[in-house]
């Protein structure tokens, strides 16, 4: 449900409430005519925040990433290291980040929770050096399916469940010849989207 009071101070400014997928040029030069900018500011920064726990509950490499550069930004601007303009422009540019994030998946022929074990993945940067992206992909699409065989609605409470989905990403990765110096935290980064996406199957 869209919070309401956002879409009241959106119409009072005179905008329309954007849709993050279509924070336009046309939007931000209507930010730029706005009497009040610091308003638009937090009611972006608002949207990106919302936009961004929707996203975290799927992805958890995406949520943290993103989490990361509103945080980054915001603090600029409490600090006033940047103006309003300057924030409600990082704001917008981080929201088309966040659309393109969602359109890599169709780029790369993976579903979203195959995105999500290859965003899992690549989290560490040498290992896509290593693996190459065509690698990774085999990998993600994989660990979706056998973690999606293997659900067990009550995983997260029974340990023994969490173990085998453990040996069984560790498998999978050796397998495919995952680096194993990285495998360690690749595992780890990999079981907690497992288990994002457990509660969403089971």
């Amino acid at each position: 449900m869209a919070d309401e009071g956002i879409i009241d101070v959106f119409t009072a400014a005179g905008l329309k409430k954007p849709d993050i997928s279509i924070l336009s040029d046309q939007f931000l030069a209507e930010v730029r005519g706005l009497k009040h900018k610091n308003v638009a500011a937090e009611l972006l920064a608002k949207l990106l925040k919302d936009e961004i726990k929707t996203r975290s509950a799927h992805n958890v490499v995406q949520g943290r990433q993103f989490s990361e550069m509103l945080k980054t930004t915001l603090n600029a601007y409490h600090n006033r290291a940047i103006s309003t303009m300057e924030v409600i422009e990082e704001l917008i540019k981080l929201a088309k980040g966040i659309e393109a994030a969602s359109k890599r998946g169709e780029s790369l022929g993976l579903s979203p929770d195959e995105i999500a074990f290859y965003d899992a993945l690549a989290a560490n940067d040498s290992a896509v050096k290593v693996m190459g992206a065509d690698g990774l992909k085999l990998i993600a699409i994989e660990l979706a399916m056998q973690i999606r065989k293997s659900v067990t609605i009550d995983w997260t409470v029974r340990e023994s469940a969490r173990a085998s989905i453990k040996v069984l990403v560790k498998r999978i990765l050796r397998k495919h010849g995952y680096p194993p110096d990285m495998a360690e935290e690749a595992t780890k980064t990999v079981l907690v989207q497992a288990e994002l996406l457990c509660n969403e199957w089971a």
